[in-house]
């Protein structure tokens, strides 16, 4: 079976429609910007198979740290990318978490040395405008911004 993720896509209108994305954590992204920021997000297993949003909701809150905002989520598509297909539901919120404290994992680190590290999965997360997040989500995550432009540009002329 194809790996499936699963991913929440917060949003909030300002000035221009802001994203709520994060850094990836770990010694390969700790000095890269562009290209290094991804919706939170983790794999669907196989007891959330029919259920996707519950797993993007815990995922959610084991990279970010905090539960997934309460809000009306609506999937926003598929999207294929790095040998996965990663499900998008997207929600209006105005989601301020006190702190980012995501869950770790552990890497041979310098490689070769022997020596077990433990990493954040997420080292940072936070608003940017849609423009901004194009840049810096990985380029395989980049449509997923153009499908919340169309979805809202989609629902704002049927109201």
């Amino acid at each position: 079976m194809p790996v499936r993720s699963a991913a929440l896509l917060l949003y909030r209108r300002r000035a221009e429609v802001e994203v709520w994305i994060a850094h990836m954590g770990g010694p390969f992204w700790a000095r890269k910007d562009e290209g290094a920021w991804s919706l939170p997000k983790g794999l669907v297993e196989s007891d959330d198979l029919g259920d996707e949003l519950v797993a993007a909701q815990r995922e959610f809150a084991e990279e970010i740290g905090t539960d997934a905002p309460d809000a009306d989520y609506v999937p926003l598509g598929e999207f294929r990318g790095s040998g996965k297909t990663i499900v998008v539901f997207a929600a209006e919120t105005e989601f301020e978490p006190d702190a980012v404290q995501s869950n770790t994992f552990e890497l041979e680190w310098p490689p070769r040395s022997g020596r077990m590290q433990q990493f954040p999965e997420i080292d940072d997360a936070r608003w940017f405008t849609v423009d901004e997040a194009r840049t810096k989500l990985t380029k395989a995550q980049r449509p997923i911004a153009d499908a919340l432009v169309a979805h809202l540009a989609e629902n704002t002329e049927t109201h």
